[in-house]
């Protein structure tokens, strides 16, 4: 583990090798999950942490997150703590890796962004680190309020109620949320798979407010803030109907709602063209008038008023923009 410098790079002596129980190997079992041993790197803020994993032998079936939009580099032959290697072949995923837990004394909690491809950053640049939560992160580091971290934790595809891409919102929310460290704000922004699939297995804008607010009841249980994010413009495109527009109405409307999410962030109204309200602003539109562009993307993660982080459970509701 160390801190990248470019490429398939890293910063010169921030290698440290990671041990697990003080064993330099671990055996990894069908569905199990393993945490190294903790190690002292300081890590500069917004830097990007390289985590060289070397394999003795082939993996067939392998735990990734598929769509990193992330450069990760493949080399024969174990390169691990290497400065700088010559890749074989690169890939765009992230396997095996979970997440990488950072001490900061000055931190005040984590913000999980809870989503599908809109929060995963389909649609930016590769290796630009421009999606909508890497823009919540730069504007909370520079700004006064307190410290907290962002945990993006949007997976391509996924849905509210079903299995899309993964497990579905509903089964994955004690995992990838819960039991985050340090979390106390959740941002949610899933739904429009959901209405996307809707045409064939009949989800109804009333099922998938009933799946949010099961999300609700079970954030409040253990003490957390959530957020809701309106979803953001589907068209046009052929295969989103008006019967499908109606629904995505439908779901922003309870969102906006007062007295169901704790805050509301209108990421809608920050990124649709006011003269055709289904669709994005062009500039906005990465061309599959589903995902945003990079500018997109920045207008969502500007559009969020940094002051509703500083809400704990019980205090009074705002909406942003």
């Amino acid at each position: 583990m160390a801190v990248r410098d470019s490429g398939a790079a890293i910063v010169a002596a921030t290698d440290r090798a990671l041990t697990f129980g003080g064993k330099n190997t671990i055996t990894l079992r069908p569905g199990a999950v393993a945490v190294s041993d903790p190690v002292a790197l300081d890590v500069p803020k917004l830097a990007d942490v390289a985590v060289s994993l070397y394999l003795a032998d082939s993996a067939r079936l392998v735990t990734r997150h598929a769509a990193a939009y992330q450069t990760n580099y493949v080399s024969r032959g174990n390169v691990a703590g290497e400065r700088s290697f010559a890749p074989d072949t690169s890939i765009t995923q992230w396997p095996f890796l979970v997440g990488v837990d950072v001490t900061n004394a000055a931190a005040t909690g984590v913000i999980v962004t809870f989503g599908n491809s809109i929060t995963d950053g389909a649609g930016s640049t590769r290796d630009a680190n421009r999606r909508w939560p890497n823009v919540l992160a730069q504007r909370l580091m520079s700004s006064a309020e307190p410290a907290k971290g962002v945990a993006n934790h949007g997976i391509g595809g996924n849905r509210v109620l079903t299995f899309g891409t993964g497990p579905s919102a509903l089964a994955r929310f004690d995992r990838d949320v819960q039991m985050t460290p340090g979390v106390t704000h959740i941002v949610l922004l899933e739904g429009i798979n959901d209405i996307g699939g809707s045409a064939r297995d009949g989800v109804t804008a009333d099922d998938i407010i009933q799946g949010y607010r099961q999300l609700i009841d079970r954030a409040h249980d253990r003490g957390l803030v959530i957020i809701g994010a309106t979803l953001t413009p589907a068209g046009p495109r052929a295969n989103f109907t008006p019967e499908l527009e109606a629904k995505r109405a439908g779901v922003n409307a309870f969102v906006r709602a007062h007295g169901n999410f704790d805050a509301v962030i209108d990421f809608d109204a920050a990124t649709r063209d006011p003269a055709h309200p289904t669709q994005f602003l062009p500039a906005f539109d990465s061309g599959d008038h589903l995902h945003p562009s990079d500018a997109g993307y920045k207008a969502m993660g500007e559009a969020i008023d940094l002051s509703l982080f500083r809400a704990r459970l019980g205090v009074t509701r705002a909406t942003t923009p």
